[in-house]
């Protein structure tokens, strides 16, 4: 582990070195946390950042989980058909071949 001078107002450090012992720990111990936590990007706004998200993320999961089948729409409720049941709703190949036969005539017609 390396060593580094830096140079502090004589108040400010007596006032850290009391915090410090109030926590339980030192000086050094506090200064490599913070500096830790800058090269890391995760000081104290950006984790209650991270955690209130996270809170709310959970809750609507939860609301969501909750959520009574009564309350969700039923899959018969919806009036729109979707394309597969639009297709399959007649027969879909005898409305092509009709539409087909029916640009085919004037072509026909044109040549005799």
């Amino acid at each position: 582990m390396s060593n580094l001078t830096i140079s502090l107002d004589d108040e400010l450090i007596k006032q850290a070195r009391i915090r410090v012992a109030q926590q339980g720990t030192s000086l050094s111990a506090k200064v490599r946390e913070l500096l830790q936590q800058y090269v890391n990007g995760t000081d104290d706004a950006t984790r209650r950042l991270r955690e209130e998200a996270t809170a709310n993320l959970m809750l609507a999961i939860e609301s969501a989980t909750l959520a009574t089948p009564a309350s969700l729409p039923s899959p018969k409720a919806a009036t729109r058909n979707t394309l597969r049941e639009e297709l399959y709703a007649d027969d879909f190949r005898a409305n092509d071949r009709s539409a087909n036969s029916l640009s085919k005539k004037p072509a026909q017609q044109a040549k005799t």
